[in-house]
């Protein structure tokens, strides 16, 4: 005979995980619909490329910062105390990953790391809530190329004394940036890989 309270905790799991997997599917739909273009492009990384991925189509619209915010808290570690990025990509992605948290009853404060120091005031590389030091801290990075502009995000919060142990992306282009993070330690993740967006470009184009 089934164990009821088992058996019930194992239909909760397939129905969150069926939940995610809906969700995954109408973010990939936007990102495939409308960040997706295919031409000639300098990528910020110096390479050229024949095709982009304009993220803020999907980042700063209202579906898909819901979308983003609900995938990547589901992906977060437990014991993460706060999610960070470099800006100007990652702010609304950590914004939309705090705000989600919080309706999630599990509130999870959220950082910008600057790329240069603040003119004024506190000339602070890092901007907002002052955590404990040592506290675990998740990069959260909008498209992955080289892997660069994260790294520049992880080493400023480990100069002000957080730990960090992952990456998590939106968009992985396969073009080294995965092996760069698991050179240096750090763990890495990405909710799309660029070869998904490409089929589904491809197939909603039929």
């Amino acid at each position: 005979m089934t164990n009821q309270p088992e058996s019930l905790a194992q239909s909760d799991s397939q129905q969150y995980n069926n939940e995610l997997n809906n969700l995954r599917s109408e973010l990939l739909d936007l990102f495939s619909q409308l960040a997706y273009q295919e031409g000639d492009f300098v990528l910020s990384s110096g390479l050229r490329s024949s095709y982009y991925v304009n993220k803020t189509q999907v980042t700063l619209h209202p579906q898909g910062a819901l979308l983003i915010g609900r995938i990547l808290l589901s992906m977060l570690p437990t014991d993460t105390q706060a999610v960070a990025g470099l800006t100007l990509g990652a702010d609304p992605i950590v914004t939309a990953v705090s705000v989600i948290s919080a309706l999630e009853n599990r509130p999870i404060p959220a950082l910008i790391i600057r790329k240069e120091a603040k003119g004024h005031g506190t000339k602070a590389y890092i901007e907002g809530p002052s955590l404990p030091p040592k506290a675990k801290i998740v990069v959260l990075e909008d498209v992955v190329t080289t892997g660069q502009s994260a790294m520049k995000a992880v080493t400023r919060l480990q100069d002000a004394g957080y730990t960090v142990e992952q990456i998590i992306s939106l968009v992985d282009r396969l073009q080294g940036g995965a092996e760069l993070y698991h050179s240096v330690g750090l763990k890495f993740a990405a909710i799309f890989s660029i070869n998904e967006i490409q089929k589904r470009f491809r197939e909603l184009r039929r």
